[in-house]
């Protein structure tokens, strides 16, 4: 028991003991941990201290550094003002002394006008009194000699004006018409084209009466779907076993015509079979214009041209303009052009390739806007051709004022084609007006007894009154009738004028 007891006494002991010597040995710590975190705040506070007198420091220098920059920029801005109030106070100064000049000008120009009227009224006085003195000596009045004088100058005037129209003329007529004349024979003679006229129907033949009935279909609706597809009137009742096609569109006319003859060899006619054939024609149709347009590119031997441009030319085998084939026109032309640029000695390649596209925009009417002049410019422009080529196509109706020989030359060949007989089928109405537009231009002048149009439009004959109209009038009356019909008329290749009076004639030619 007591041995219990010492041990718990012993242990409570050293219990005592070592919790007395934690105790003691954490208060070292704090005072140790309380000493450093003085030392440390002490610390601190000196490091902000010194941080602060440097910011302080510093602070100080850039304002005396900034002020110093302000006092300086101050100084330049009064420098510049100062130098800106001297500019004004010149300008001022000169102004003042412009102004001042200006006044003196002024006053001069005052005393300069009041002296010129003194003077104009003193001559105005002068000249009456002079033309006062001038009627009492010649006995005429100033309008009355004046009027006098104007007659006969005007007389003398008209009279020499005439005599070098007369002479003018005769000069043309010995050397250059003759020149042209040889020219124009020689290239029309050299380029052999058969000319043909072309209407706006084709005509398919049918082994019967009976195939009619076919193509119509029940109700109509076999001509019905050919007429929709095609774009073509097909007229079945005129003819016996045959169709008319009728259309101003050559090309739409010729795929209607390979449609309907495949149509009828084949011997199925019925909408389905229709639009079939109509697009074997189509590609058919379309291989066709491209070999027609490569063949008129070899035809015209001026060498190679855009693969676009001779499908284009294609086309134009398909066209036609007053019942010409304007594909065979353009050959045509080629050849003329050609033949004329090498006698004068102008660029022959230039001239071919523009007469074989200057008239390549009718193929464009429907698509493109504009005149075919233009469009035909505007083709060869955009595939590569020189301006050489593009002026002279641009200038072939006068669109463009032509300052180059081929473009002039161009214009020449095409009015050679167009006006070769035959060449070009009129409507019979138009001819008519034609004539009569003609005769009532000479008609309309005075002294003139009577006009006739002649061969077919392309002589005019003006009968006048040997008591009005002498010999120097006729002559003028000629060129006056000649400038009115290129006024107000169009008309392909050459007018002549020849105006009668008694046994003489005056002519001139368009």
């Amino acid at each position: 028991m007591l041995t219990v007891v010492a041990v718990l006494i012993g242990v409570a002991l050293g219990v005592a003991g070592l919790w007395t010597w934690l105790r003691t040995r954490s208060a070292s710590r704090l005072r140790l941990a309380e000493d450093t975190r003085r030392a440390f705040v002490a610390d601190t506070e000196r490091q902000v201290e010194t941080m602060r007198r440097e910011a302080q420091i510093e602070a100080r220098e850039l304002a005396v550094e900034q002020r110093a920059a302000l006092e300086s920029e101050a100084q330049a801005s009064r420098v510049e003002v100062a130098r800106a109030e001297a500019r004004i106070q010149r300008q001022e100064t000169e102004l003042m002394a412009k102004g001042e000049e200006l006044a003196r000008r002024e006053q001069g120009i005052d005393d300069r006008e009041t002296h010129t009227r003194q003077l104009q009224g003193e001559l105005k006085a002068g000249n009456e009194k002079l033309h006062r003195e001038l009627e009492r000596v010649g006995g005429l009045t100033i309008a009355a000699a004046r009027a006098q004088i104007f007659e006969q100058s005007e007389d003398i005037i008209r009279h020499d004006l005439a005599r070098t129209v007369r002479q003018l003329d005769e000069e043309a007529r010995d050397g250059v018409a003759r020149r042209a004349r040889a020219l124009v024979a020689d290239s029309v003679q050299r380029v052999a084209v058969s000319q043909t006229t072309e209407t706006t129907m084709s005509v398919v033949d049918l082994s019967s009466d009976d195939m009619k009935g076919r193509i119509i279909g029940r109700e109509g609706r076999n001509i019905r779907a050919l007429e929709q597809i095609t774009g073509v009137t097909f007229i079945i009742e005129d003819r016996p076993r045959s169709v008319v096609l009728s259309s101003f569109d050559g090309l739409r006319r010729e795929l209607a015509r390979m449609t309907l003859e495949k149509l009828i060899e084949d011997g199925r006619i019925h909408p389905a079979s229709i639009e079939e054939m109509y697009y074997l024609s189509k590609a058919e149709l379309e291989e066709h214009v491209r070999l027609a347009g490569e063949q008129a590119v070899f035809d015209a031997n001026c060498g190679e041209f855009h693969e676009e441009i001779v499908k284009v030319l294609g086309r134009l085998c398909y066209r036609t303009s007053y019942g010409q084939n304007v594909l065979k026109h353009t050959l045509e032309v080629v050849h003329i052009v050609g033949i004329m640029a090498a006698e004068l000695g102008a660029a022959v390649k230039t001239a071919r390739r523009a007469a074989l596209l200057h008239d390549i925009g009718k193929a464009m009417t429907h698509e493109v806007e504009g005149t075919h002049a233009s469009i035909s410019a505007q083709l060869a422009r955009r595939y590569g051709e020189t301006e050489g080529v593009v002026h002279a196509v641009a200038a072939h109706h006068y669109e463009v004022q032509p300052e180059t020989i081929e473009a002039v030359l161009l214009i020449a060949a095409d009015a050679i084609s167009s006006a070769r007989t035959g060449a070009r089928s009129n409507n019979i109405e138009n001819y008519i007006k034609r004539l009569a537009s003609l005769e009532e231009i000479a008609a309309a002048k005075p002294g003139v007894a009577k006009a006739y149009a002649l061969r077919a439009g392309r002589e005019i004959r003006v009968i006048v009154e040997p008591e009005e109209v002498d010999d120097d009038a006729a002559a003028l009356l000629s060129h006056e009738i000649a400038r009115e019909i290129e006024a107000q008329l169009e008309y392909p290749g050459q007018v002549k004028v020849i105006v009668i009076r008694e046994t003489r004639a005056t002519e001139i030619a368009l």
